[in-house]
């Protein structure tokens, strides 16, 4: 198991699926493993959800960045 690939895949999910973010932010555990389709260990399951909020906080700052440079 790729786990970048599946930090992209999960972080695709959140920003398109309305409802898939809301379970993220509510039970981020039991929404990875929904998408990974496995059971795994919570210290992994962590790892992942940490990745996935790191990823999701840059691409939000860019997002932001991106309106911002369209202000000048």
């Amino acid at each position: 198991m790729d786990i970048k690939e599946q930090i992209t895949n999960i972080v695709e999910k959140v920003t398109k699926d309305e409802a898939f973010k809301e379970k993220f932010e509510k039970e981020p555990i039991k929404a990875v493993e929904e998408v990974l389709g496995v059971d795994l260990p919570d210290e992994i399951i962590e790892q992942v959800i940490q990745g996935v909020k790191a990823k999701l906080s840059v691409e939000t700052l860019s997002q932001v960045a991106g309106a911002i440079k369209k202000l000048f």
